[in-house]
């Protein structure tokens, strides 16, 4: 992405690696089992995820402890027989949900033979020599029931006295939490980006970021407040927020406006004023209903060279190099074929869906989600047209998602209630059938590999090149 005349890379061959929570046909999925966040750490050996429901699931790396790590394999001319391989490790709650519903454990059946208790539920006279077979620690059952000397401790009646057996034990982690930072957002919270510093973290909800110390729990500073004094007054919201891979005093924030502002913690204390702004100027005369709503920024990811910023709106994700203010280097398109569709998503509120996307580790490729579970691998070096589309599922079919091949109609000119019967609202011009209850909207990169992690509903698909 520095702009050096460099050859093509090669075409990436996806293949499936891994999936977690597979469902099966017809099955439902609870709303708390969504994925709602996915995460590799810095090394890449651990990958995360959380759900709507606050449950935090870690996974760690397996095949690296195997063979050692992949650079060191290269470094020896070893070839890789085995993709990357993550297991289930531990999990945590988070945070409870303001609403649930829990199940209530009760006891159901006594300690005793169920021969022995009668219709009314009272105990059934009867001798010792007609008891059942007393369970032994290893499994076993013996003829011989065990016996208590003591009418108090052993009931007549009641020939066997049954106990818990430990069958096995296991070492597992048990998580503990460390600190709660409380009572400092008004509304949702849509980021949280730790510092290069390792001391402080930001936190963004739609109208606030505060900045943290990792160590002070009841205090935060408020670094960017877009509230007005009268709300009737709002005209955008902050989207997303991240800190600078390496520089501790720049951060960056997208709004729903489409635009993304970098912020230098070194100016003041309060960042009213943004050190540079990016946004793309409007075509003069392509202005409608949606193009505001199109145009907000649903995910910003800063690449690891910090020179360039990944922005996701709902039709593209855009490149900027933030030594350029004036435009985005680089537009993919995504969902240029469903332009002609933005009454149907906007009455059904798909338009509002907030995509994420991400980068790879060496800067040479972008991705994102779609519908249908679908997700868009992009080249973004100079002569790399790149543009691989792949169903989120054990056999990821390549799919060609290409622009309508004829032109789309004026929106302002449509009616909300208004439809043409001869187009389905599952298929598109191209012929390309999509399902919008079916969203692939979380994803991530691994930071050395070519290996892309990525959640539909509540499953977890792995894939690697």
């Amino acid at each position: 992405m520095d702009g050096d005349e460099e050859s093509p890379s090669p075409l990436l061959d996806w293949k499936f690696s891994q999936v977690f929570g597979e469902r099966t046909a017809g099955e439902e999925v609870q709303e708390v089992d969504i994925i709602s966040a996915i995460e590799f750490d810095k090394t890449g050996d651990h990958l995360a995820t959380g759900d709507r429901g606050g449950r935090v699931v870690l996974f760690e790396r397996t095949d690296a402890r195997d063979h050692g790590s992949r650079r060191d394999l290269e470094r020896m001319d070893y070839s890789i027989g085995r993709h990357p391989e993550f297991r289930y490790k531990t999990e945590f709650q988070s945070h409870e949900p303001e609403v649930q519903e829990k199940k209530v454990k009760k006891i159901c059946d006594m300690n005793m033979d169920p021969s022995q208790v009668a219709g009314n539920g009272s105990i059934a006279s009867s001798s010792a020599s007609t008891g059942p077979k007393a369970c032994l620690p290893n499994g076993g059952c013996s003829e011989r029931p065990y016996h208590l000397s003591n009418d108090f401790l052993f009931p007549p009646g009641v020939p066997s006295l049954r106990l818990p057996v430990v069958t096995s034990q296991e070492t597992n982690l048990v998580p503990r939490c460390r600190r709660i930072y409380s009572h400092a957002h008004d509304y949702h919270i849509n980021s949280i980006s730790n510092n290069s510093d390792g001391e402080t973290f930001i936190s963004a909800d739609d109208l606030r970021i505060n900045l943290w110390n990792l160590e002070i729990s009841n205090q935060s500073f408020n670094i960017v407040d877009v509230k007005p004094t009268n709300m009737e007054d709002l005209t955008e919201v902050i989207t997303s927020a991240e800190f600078h891979p390496t520089y501790c005093h720049m951060l960056a924030y997208s709004s729903s406006k489409g635009s993304i502002r970098l912020i230098d913690l070194r100016q003041s204390a309060l960042c009213d004023t943004h050190s540079k702004l990016f946004e793309e100027q409007e075509a003069p005369g392509s202005r409608s209903f949606f193009t505001e709503i199109i145009a907000s920024i649903s995910d910003i990811k800063f690449a690891k060279d910090g020179r360039h910023i990944l922005s996701r709106d709902y039709m593209t994700l855009k490149l900027w190099d933030i030594n350029m203010d004036s435009g985005p280097v680089a537009t993919f398109q995504v969902h240029e074929y469903l332009r002609p569709r933005l009454v149907d998503l906007y009455e059904n509120d798909s338009i509002f869906d907030k995509f994420e996307c991400c980068l790879s580790g060496d800067g040479l490729r972008v991705a994102t989600g779609s519908y249908s579970n679908l997700f868009r691998v992009f080249g973004c070096v100079p002569g790399c047209n790149e543009a691989t589309t792949l169903e989120a599922s054990k056999n990821p079919m390549r799919r060609q998602v290409q622009a309508p091949s004829r032109p789309s109609r004026s929106l302002t000119t449509l009616s909300r209630v208004v439809r043409r019967g001869a187009e389905s609202p599952g298929v598109d011009t191209n012929g390309n059938t999509y399902d919008f209850t079916s969203k692939l909207l979380h994803l991530a990169w691994h930071p050395t590999e070519n290996s892309i992690a990525c959640a539909a509903a509540n499953s977890l698909y792995m894939y690697y090149a």
